[in-house]
């Protein structure tokens, strides 16, 4: 999923902060507790008014370690709560980058075995140089082989991938 240039840097704050603190565990906890909320829609509604928006965001806070509560209080002072829409997604790219790991998926037009995703990841982490989390997707247009999105990058590994570069190099070879 994309995440916003705003939620990417108010979530990198948040976890250098926790990370720093030692509250990092209680802080993913909070931040993971958000996707299972029932009430968080409501935040982004317009016809919400900014009361009811303040009192929901308490209600969260209530159950939050304290570090999570004040930067959701932060969040409403600042009009910022679009953030918390994609705030699990940006969370989990700081924890992963922390770790020296990245997260993607592969598309292909069968379901790959488990010994397959893993060989998968161990090339794409050799060509990376950063221990990769790969979801699968299905895809039957490909009809074989494998395309990889990982890190803002594409490695194309299928067979119309590879007709289409064999197709390029072909028209811009000498004759």
């Amino acid at each position: 999923m994309k995440v916003g240039l705003v939620t990417a840097r108010y979530a990198g704050a948040l976890f250098e902060l926790a990370r720093d603190k030692g509250a990092l565990a209680q802080v993913e906890a909070d931040v993971e507790r958000l996707t299972r909320e029932p009430g968080l829609g409501a935040l982004f509604d317009a016809r919400v008014n900014e009361a009811d928006r303040r009192k929901r965001i308490d209600a969260l806070a209530s159950k939050s370690s304290p570090l999570f509560s004040n930067f959701l209080k932060l969040l409403a002072d600042k009009r910022r709560l679009e953030v918390l829409r994609d705030l699990p997604d940006a969370f989990r790219r700081c924890a992963l980058a922390d770790r020296g790991a990245v997260e993607g998926f592969v598309e292909s037009p069968r379901p790959l075995g488990q010994g397959e995703l893993a060989e998968l990841q161990v090339s794409v982490k050799a060509t990376l140089g950063k221990d990769v989390l790969l979801e699968q997707r299905i895809n039957p247009d490909l009809i074989a082989g494998v395309r990889v999105f990982v890190d803002n990058r594409l490695i194309d590994q299928s067979a119309s991938g590879r007709l289409e570069s064999l197709e390029r190099r072909l028209r811009t070879a000498r004759v």
